[in-house]
């Protein structure tokens, strides 16, 4: 099993950055492939990013690519989510969750359903 911990959210202007954190508990942090989803008010909650267990590949929602940068440090076991250009629909609460069977790509690993761990969700507030 795997315990996930978000932290690093909070409130940051149009054009402000912030970085996600997600410490993940457990010895196999190593074999499981990371993703952040965010959900905000009345709305499904919708894939952002996900990364391979070696960080060898990634993937991003249109809407993020070239703003947002996900990462991992098998080390410390955790991943992060690196968000610049920040704008005001990027307000949502964000979740890191885990899984070992996500085949990453736009087609294969996008659902929240084919993920098993979540953690508790982070708030991220973007002020115009």
């Amino acid at each position: 099993q795997v315990q996930l911990v978000e932290s690093g959210g909070g409130l940051v202007q149009a054009g402000g950055s912030l970085r996600l954190s997600c410490a993940a508990s457990g010895r196999t942090f190593s074999r499981y492939v990371m993703g952040w989803f965010r959900q905000a008010p009345g709305k499904e909650r919708e894939f952002v990013a996900a990364i391979s267990w070696s960080g060898g590949s990634t993937d991003y929602v249109d809407s993020v690519k070239g703003r947002f940068t996900i990462s991992r440090d098998n080390a410390k076991s955790t991943v992060y989510l690196q968000m610049n250009s920040l704008k005001p629909e990027d307000t949502a609460v964000y979740y890191c969750a885990a899984d070992r069977g996500v085949v990453i790509g736009p087609r294969t690993g996008r659902s929240p359903r084919l993920y098993d761990y979540w953690g508790q969700g982070i708030q991220v507030t973007v002020s115009s």
